[in-house]
């Protein structure tokens, strides 16, 4: 019986809100009020060495009481965080070094751990650039959630600036 509770409640709190609102509801009168965004990023100006090996670090921020998937969950099941960066002439960019996540767990389970990040975290962007200002567009997509339910999906815009000297 509570292994089918702990399942339900699993469920509900991946359903969200946009499956279904009154799932949604389930377990979430504690719950921190819905935040317009629930992670923050500003552009922080960096430089790395003109046409040599750079490491960019973009810092987010999760508003209290909320946590993210890391970018390797520990089931299909779940969205990942994922930062996706367009082009940008004079700017070739490695792969993206994300952080490791941090341990979580549900009250209704504390034997099944999530891999999450909550708070702050960084991921690293190497890259090679010609001598300049640089802008790299692009996007980090990932899911909300809380002690006892998990929102959208949602797409934060990021804008890394930085120049190369």
């Amino acid at each position: 019986m509570r292994r089918a509770l702990a399942s339900f409640a699993l469920f509900a709190s991946l359903a969200g809100a946009g499956a279904n609102p009154a799932l949604a509801q389930l377990g979430s009168m504690d719950a921190p009020a819905k935040a317009k965004s629930y992670v923050l990023y500003a552009a922080e100006q960096q430089s790395v060495p003109a046409g040599k090996r750079g490491v960019l670090e973009l810092r987010f921020h999760l508003v209290q009481g909320y946590h993210v998937n890391s970018h390797t969950p520990k089931s299909d099941l779940l969205i990942p965080t994922a930062l996706t960066l367009q082009p940008a002439d004079g700017v070739k960019a490695g792969p993206l070094e994300y952080p490791a996540g941090q341990p979580f767990s549900f009250s209704f389970d504390p034997t099944d751990k999530l891999d999450v990040y909550a708070g702050d975290f960084t991921i690293k962007l190497p890259v090679v650039a010609t001598a300049g200002a640089h802008t790299v567009d692009g996007a980090l997509r990932y899911q909300a959630c809380d002690h006892a339910s998990c929102y959208p999906p949602r797409t934060l815009p990021v804008q890394v600036v930085f120049t190369a000297k």
